[in-house]
């Protein structure tokens, strides 16, 4: 079975940082995973739940 992805609210978005070095987030749907646009570390979203252990 194929699930839809879920995707990410633009205020979750506004919220989340890095856990590594505190910087911004930048997400990708088809993907399904929040990019850091400073430390360059990638965390995966399972099923609209995101993944941010370093």
């Amino acid at each position: 079975m194929v699930m839809a992805a879920k995707e990410l609210s633009k205020e979750l978005l506004d919220v989340l940082a890095c856990p590594v070095c505190k910087s911004g987030l930048a997400y990708s749907k088809a993907k399904q995973e929040l990019h850091c646009k400073k430390c360059r570390k990638t965390y995966k979203v399972k099923e609209g739940i995101p993944i941010l252990l370093p």
